[in-house]
């Protein structure tokens, strides 16, 4: 391909190598910075939005409607805010790139191997018109929303009635204070929100999915990972920390694989439901004193992001455990730190040193100690 001339011939726009993946969280964990995100992802989320910023990607492009309009999303939005162009596709196209394939994209085509594939701009004036139109559908989508909710809450409550089949654990958890870890929308503020209260109490710390990664981003080691493992890095699973598979209620663990991939063991935890659910439910059955949630999901538009179209389990294991449980913002914002004894001794040194410094500048002074000091040696000698 002659980029000199197709500079001259057509606006030149962007030009790098491609990361291709239809599952785009799985994408975040092997993008390089500068590369181009190829995804297939429906009304792209926040978190998915912020992962690619973080991987400072040069551009994404889209095999399917960035923003449909069915329900309010900000993820387009902060792409679009930071800089990174979002250039649609249609859907049978996506097939065509393959990872690190170079691409050049200019004013109407993106160009791969020799081949023109056709795109369209997403753009702010896009996204302010299918925000305005999916808060014109939401009265509809909460009402279907509760119907799903309240139909699988009838069909899942013997997941919070009955207990769980929790294997045997390494970690004692009776008694304490445990903070369950999502990577969901503000967690980094959370978790930072919380570093007192977590070195005052030392919690044992649940990592959910990537929620392991962001202990670890924030300084903090997950004492127990749970999930499907499919958010996760291999340096987190490598953590030292106990690792549980969230299966299938019949028992199927397809995140057993990649465990047994890079050499861990794990032990396996049957349940409906999201594995968010099931490390809350884990740590009130395992006689938790409290459990704080960080990132979690509570809202309609989260599950919506998250391909769910009601919250059943959420509700039920909310209704048990009842008021073991609370928020991180709650507690950042009525727990801090009490003042220590030991770390008083740094009010009256500091109100010595300006003393001192004036006490060895002063004549008057200075010429005291030169008198004392000379009784010294003469009494020495």
């Amino acid at each position: 391909m002659n980029l000199w001339k197709l500079k001259h011939n057509h606006a030149f726009i962007v030009e790098g190598n491609v990361k291709v993946g239809r599952s785009t969280k799985q994408l975040l964990r092997k993008l390089a910075r500068k590369q181009i995100a190829v995804i297939d992802h429906r009304d792209l989320d926040e978190m998915a939005a912020t992962g690619l910023i973080e991987a400072k990607v040069k551009a994404v492009i889209n095999a399917a409607a960035t923003m449909s309009g069915s329900y309010p999303t900000k993820g387009p939005l902060l792409l679009l805010r930071a800089g990174i162009p979002i250039y649609e596709i249609d859907a049978e196209h996506f097939t065509l790139f393959q990872d690190n394939a170079g691409v050049v994209i200019d004013d109407r085509f993106i160009l791969l191997h020799g081949r023109r594939i056709p795109y369209t701009p997403f753009t702010e004036k896009d996204w302010s018109e299918r925000n305005e139109q999916a808060y014109g559908n939401l009265d509809a989508q909460l009402n279907d929303f509760i119907d799903n909710t309240l139909y699988y809450a009838g069909k899942e409550k013997h997941f919070v009635i009955q207990p769980l089949s929790i294997p045997p654990l390494k970690t004692p958890i009776v008694g304490r204070h445990v903070v369950v870890v999502v990577r969901g929308s503000g967690y980094k503020h959370d978790l930072l929100a919380i570093q007192d209260y977590i070195e005052d109490y030392r919690p044992v710390l649940i990592g959910v999915d990537g929620g392991a990664d962001a202990l670890l981003e924030c300084g903090c080691t997950p004492h127990i990972i749970i999930g499907d493992m499919d958010s996760i890095s291999d340096d987190a699973l490598k953590s030292g920390a106990e690792i549980i598979v969230h299966a299938y209620p019949d028992g199927s663990a397809p995140g057993m694989a990649r465990i047994r991939a890079i050499g861990l063991d794990a032990k396996t935890l049957p349940a409906p439901g999201t594995s968010e659910d099931v490390a809350m439910l884990l740590a009130y059955e395992q006689g938790a004193e409290l459990i704080v949630s960080l990132g979690t999901h509570t809202h309609m538009i989260d599950f919506l992001e998250k391909g769910r179209k009601g919250m059943a389990s959420t509700v039920l294991v909310r209704m048990k455990i009842g008021s073991k449980l609370i928020d991180a913002k709650g507690v950042s914002k009525l727990y801090h730190r009490p003042l220590k004894l030991r770390n008083l001794w740094v009010v009256p040194l500091a109100g010595l040193f300006p003393l001192a410094m004036l006490s060895f500048i002063h004549p008057g002074v200075r010429q005291v100690f030169d008198m004392v000091w000379a009784y010294v040696k003469l009494s020495i000698s």
